[in-house]
């Protein structure tokens, strides 16, 4: 994005999404400045969990935001922006570690064993341990799971925004947090009972 300089109509943007979003539309730099900074958190964040790689989360969380300015108008008002947003974000990350795997071919099914030693040991949290076991499954579980228990969106909303039937949605989040669970047993993080299963 080219630098910006103060004009002398220049009018601060306004915290009203709707409204910012139609400056956008109109090609104001001042506001697509301040839509990224406004949302590059949570969607930096969402990127990093899903591709556990620093370099990787700016790249695809700069053409989130480059692709959310283009197809702006497609954005239905009545809606969250945010979730919007982070449907396109999550969209971009499968894309990016679908071609990431072809590269290195990597197996997902759930039978499969764990290869352990390409999780990076020493982790010292339970949420880092999440993001790396979730590095480990197949993005669109990965994807569903976040997007239903980080940014709290229910299976519906979820299921619109990426366009996927409900019951899909929820076979993806029960899957990743059955997996999820069981990997994270087999590091001796957690226990693998119901109790820790509902605590994740």
């Amino acid at each position: 994005m080219p630098e910006l300089v103060r004009r002398a109509d220049w009018e601060p943007p306004p915290r009203d999404i709707t409204q910012l979003a139609e400056r956008c539309v109109r090609g104001d730099e001042w506001a697509m400045a301040e839509l990224v900074e406004r949302y590059r958190s949570p969607v930096f964040g969402l990127c990093l969990r899903m591709l556990s790689h620093r370099q990787d989360a700016e790249d695809v969380a700069q053409e989130t935001f480059a692709r959310a300015l283009r197809y702006l108008n497609s954005w239905d008002r009545t809606r969250s922006f945010e979730r919007w947003l982070l449907a396109i974000a999550g969209n971009r990350c499968r894309t990016f570690l679908g071609k990431r795997q072809r590269k290195t071919p990597m197996v997902h099914l759930e039978s499969d064993p764990v290869d352990h030693d390409a999780i990076r040991p020493g982790a010292s949290t339970l949420a880092e341990e999440v993001r790396i076991v979730l590095q480990t499954i197949r993005p669109e579980y990965c994807q569903a799971f976040l997007l239903f228990h980080e940014q709290q969106l229910t299976y519906a909303e979820i299921a619109d925004y990426l366009g996927y039937p409900l019951g899909t949605i929820k076979t993806w989040v029960h899957r990743a947090r059955k997996q999820l669970i069981a990997r994270l047993a087999e590091r001796d993080v957690i226990g693998g009972s119901e109790y820790a299963l509902r605590r994740v």
